[in-house]
């Protein structure tokens, strides 16, 4: 397995905190905590830099907040100069890490992303009778610290580099609560075993992803599905044998137990590849796609909210929702919202 060395000098380097600075802001730059920092952003940059070089780099405190849809979720927002400092991390370290994964693996990589999985996802539908739809239960919170730096240290031979993604993992704020017991636990082993992962950091979708990256190769190579794809947590298998599905099902279930990770009991399922199930936001049957009632209901909701206030960003925010309508068979819907 080939190691990768001598990356921090790349990563601290002027030139990558400027490129950092400037993805970290994109999208967001009328907000008045970039403005601040773009202000003095030579200033800033060269304090992250001196920081970064001198090993005193210490993340600062999220700011979480709730949102409720379409589930309850805990969102942590970093301050913004740790954004910079995630984005000068990853723009050296992903590509790297990228190299050991499969070619259906989907989230927080250039060139894939929601509508290459549902394109994928709807070629498998008409090609196999049937269809293992999967997720994990509560992933973000048990993703687990000791067991995540065990997978990043094995491709990364660079100590400076292992200390500061170290570091960004151990500052993780406490997430929802995982109790769940695994081989050889004792009474006090889930609650002493850091935990959880923020989500809303770009880090955190990396490593997210990063740590299912076994599971990948264990159903191509080990059980070998031909036909299977993974977004985070939400992955789907297919087959001709509903027997195989079962089969599959009960050994990935074995395998995720070595990373102290249970597949979610109630969105678990196989059906028939006829049947149109949600995927990704999009309900995906073998000829078309539809928009699920709610994410429409809701997305009229939040139309309305944005016509009244005009948010930074509202420009955007609806051309992204019209590019994720676009990709199912939505154009009346379109044309009877009128916009």
């Amino acid at each position: 397995m080939k190691t990768f060395k001598n990356l921090f000098c790349k990563i601290a380097s002027f030139e990558n905190l400027l490129c950092a600075a400037r993805n970290a802001a994109e999208g967001k730059k009328e907000r008045s905590y970039v403005m601040k920092f773009v202000l003095k952003l030579e200033e800033n940059l060269f304090e992250l830099q001196s920081e970064l070089n001198s090993g005193s780099y210490r993340p600062g405190e999220y700011r979480t907040f709730h949102i409720y849809d379409p589930k309850p979720r805990m969102i942590s927002a970093a301050p913004f100069r740790d954004r910079v400092v995630h984005h000068a991390l990853m723009n050296i370290v992903a590509p790297l890490l990228e190299r050991s994964f499969i070619f259906d693996s989907y989230s927080n990589r250039v060139g894939k992303g929601t509508h290459k999985a549902i394109n994928r996802y709807q070629k498998f539908l008409r090609k196999y009778s049937f269809v293992l739809k999967c997720d994990i239960k509560k992933y973000f919170p048990a993703i687990d610290h000791a067991i995540l730096k065990s997978l990043v240290h094995k491709r990364i031979a660079c100590p400076a580099t292992l200390e500061l993604m170290d570091r960004i993992i151990d500052f993780s704020n406490p997430q929802q609560q995982v109790d769940d017991y695994f081989s050889g636990d004792n009474l006090f082993t889930p609650v002493e075993r850091r935990k959880g992962l923020p989500i809303g950091n770009l880090t955190s979708q990396f490593f997210a992803n990063y740590y299912l990256n076994p599971l990948d190769h264990f159903v191509k190579e080990k059980i070998n599905c031909k036909a299977y794809l993974r977004y985070v947590d939400d992955f789907v298998l297919f087959s001709h044998s509903k027997k195989d599905l079962h089969a599959w099902k009960s050994q990935i279930s074995g395998f995720l137990q070595e990373y102290r990770l249970n597949l979610h009991p109630g969105r678990c399922q196989i059906y028939p590849a006829e049947i149109g199930r949600r995927f990704l936001g999009q309900v995906i049957f073998k000829t078309h796609r539809r928009l699920p009632y709610e994410n429409v209901q809701r997305f009229r909701k939040r139309l309305r909210e944005w016509v009244k206030v005009q948010p930074d960003g509202f420009e955007q925010r609806l051309a992204s929702w019209l590019g994720h309508a676009g990709q199912a068979n939505t154009y009346c819907l379109v044309k009877a919202l009128k916009i």
